[in-house]
């Protein structure tokens, strides 16, 4: 691949890519830093990380039109997800940052006579308002929950704002127009526009959607005046949103296993009946599968849907976490017990804690782990959930549901669909399942029916629809192309350690849920025999560079500085070497010259 500059996008040229060069060690170390030659270079970022220009800009539109001075705007789709962000900040800040905090909710105008698909997208805004003191914590929250709003939604909805259609609630008549049922709308309206222009690294390039931006033939000239006009005029790539309920039927019974074959989507696509006994488990319905903006938003809502479902308790986190895992659990709770290395021994302690009369929430793990892929004996955990009436909440993002099946050891599924679900790294994404059989599943289902928002936008539901669907035969290709570059990297004395599913000692308990002709997935870690040495490496490596995983190209990162830079000596207490470096294999051919190529490069190091 060729050299991605210092703080572009990656891919490049795409606007809303999920992942930022850092090509060198040295710009990793800039990044987290702070220092300016990195940071004033950098076009975007990992989105839950770096806030995304377009929201920016539109914050910064709304301070300017309703906020006063001195305040800066965090954005999110709804008026309860922006006050859960308010109680998070009035909890943890100080009392001189609580000033000039409020929100605002942004909703279409009535006034101005949306159209009726217009008003289905629900393009509303809740900007939390607050002073330069309360940034930090308005960012943790944004940062720990994934509750903001997509890149994709915040341009749509600054575009209706510019319109004078986005305006505040108060200002809107009581009474609401009612929602109209979606038709083709009339004929001047029907065009067929690319809803993105990046091709995917797999080669499959543009895939075209009809535009129908609808409004009722009688009412044609004054309903769609404004929003058809924005839509059509302005954007030239809106969606037909008669799309977007079979895309997300089509998401989930990808995720249930029931679709695997890649098919084109319309409105009127039969997709395959929802098996009641998908992944292995009975009564298996696909409403027992939520879609929301992106996985840590997955974790985040299982745990405060747990919370509400049970009695709230502390929670466990084993395993070595993603950072924002344990995070959730400490500060939106009663806390964590965390078991840093997942060991068998970790096992033996919480059950003499729980002999001893100690109860928990949940258990919170991943299979396998990031970055050690080591995986936890979900067999044993799963008999002392039942023995001492704790939820299991497994992470299954590295592992993949075509590689293994954890949902039978499991009360709640979560997955990052941002990773190689899409693979394409142009649109963020989560679910979560909730096992029918689980003994908290009435209670949980309950829950998510009280309180539950569907809050992924539109567009990006069918970019991710559209990503996914050669997701099991890229599976397949990345399984092997990780097989091989764990050999390369096995095979050389300056590597110390490989990190792999099929290589590490926990190998026994991936093979409990590895599905007959799975494989051990597509990320592996490695350490070098000294920092120079991993600097080199990772320097000289000629793959993109820079955060996230999963993707359909193959991404090194020099994963535990930029996870854990502010703790690396927490880290290495729990095994995992600071100078680690993370590679996400992709769907490239002779990977194995880039890596030995890459290793030479160690090799002329001085002794």
């Amino acid at each position: 691949m060729p050299l991605i500059e210092l703080g572009d996008s990656i891919p490049p040229n795409t606007a809303h890519a999920v992942s930022v060069s850092l090509p060198t060690w040295k710009s990793n170390v800039g990044y987290e830093e702070g220092e300016k030659w990195v940071i004033n270079s950098m076009t975007t970022g990992y989105p839950r990380f770096f806030i995304h220009m377009s929201i920016q800009a539109f914050g910064r539109d709304i301070v300017a039109k309703h906020g006063t001075a001195g305040q800066q705007a965090m954005l999110f789709p709804t008026r309860k997800t922006a006050n859960r962000c308010l109680e998070f900040i009035r909890n943890k800040a100080p009392e001189s940052a609580l000033v000039d905090l409020g929100i605002l909710h942004l909703v279409l105008d009535p006034a101005k006579k949306p159209s009726s698909s217009l008003q289905s997208v629900m393009p509303s805004v809740s900007a939390v308002l607050f002073n330069d003191e309360a940034w930090p914590f308005a960012k943790q929250y944004w940062q720990h929950s994934g509750d903001g709003v997509s890149s994709r939604r915040a341009e749509f909805c600054h575009g209706l704002f510019k319109e004078d259609m986005l305006v505040p609630e108060e200002k809107t008549s009581p009474s609401r127009p009612p929602q109209q049922k979606l038709g083709r709308g009339p004929k001047r309206y029907r065009r067929d526009a690319s809803i993105d222009h990046t091709n995917g690294s797999n080669g499959a390039g543009h895939r075209q959607y009809p535009v129908t931006a609808d409004a009722p033939v009688e009412n044609d000239t004054t309903d769609t005046l404004e929003s058809s006009r924005f839509l059509e005029e302005r954007y030239g790539r809106n969606l037909d949103l008669s799309l977007v309920p079979n895309a997300k039927s089509a998401i989930r019974r990808r995720i249930a296993g029931v679709l695997t074959t890649d098919i084109e989507l319309d409105s009127t696509t039969s997709l395959p009946t929802m098996d009641s006994n998908a992944r292995g488990i009975s009564n298996f319905k696909e409403d027992d599968i939520y879609l929301v903006p992106c996985g840590m938003n997955a974790i985040f809502t299982a745990h405060q849907t747990l919370l509400k479902a049970r009695e709230p308790r502390k929670s466990i986190d084993f395993g070595f976490p993603y950072v924002d895992t344990l995070k959730i659990l400490q500060k939106f709770g009663p806390g964590a017990i965390f078991y840093g290395r997942g060991s068998s021994a970790d096992l033996d302690d919480l059950e003499a804690r729980l002999k001893g009369g100690e109860r928990f929430l949940g258990l919170f793990c991943e299979f396998p782990g990031n970055p050690l892929l080591t995986c936890p004996d979900l067999v044993r955990i799963r008999q002392l959930a039942d023995a001492y009436d704790f939820a299991v909440v497994v992470d299954e993002t590295v592992g993949t549901f075509v590689n293994v099946n954890v949902l039978p050891f499991a009360d709640v599924v979560v997955s990052s669909l941002t990773k190689i679900f899409s693979g394409d790294c142009n649109v963020m994404g989560g679910s979560i399942i909730l096992n029918p059989n689980s003994r908290y599943h009435g209670a949980m289902k309950r829950v998510m029916t009280d309180e539950f928002e569907d809050t992924y936008w539109a567009e990006d539901v069918v970019f991710m629809e559209r990503n996914s669907r050669d997701f099991k035969s890229r599976i397949d290709r990345v399984n092997a192309n990780a097989e091989a570059i764990c050999n390369v990297l096995a095979a050389h004395p300056l590597v110390t350690n490989v990190y792999y599913p099929k290589y590490v000692e926990s190998r026994p308990n991936y093979e409990v849920c590895k599905l007959p002709g799975g494989g051990y997935g597509g990320l592996l870690s490695c350490t070098l025999a000294s920092q120079a040495h991993a600097m080199a490496f990772y320097d000289a490596i000629e793959t993109a560079k820079g955060p996230s995983l999963g993707t359909n190209f193959t991404l090194t990162s020099p994963y535990v500085l930029l996870a854990h830079y502010q703790e690396l000596d927490w880290a290495a207490s729990c095994g995992v070497d600071p100078n680690l470096i993370r590679i996400s294999v992709g769907l490239e051919d002779d990977l194995r010259s880039v890596f030995a190529k890459a290793l030479e490069a160690a090799e002329a190091v001085p002794s």
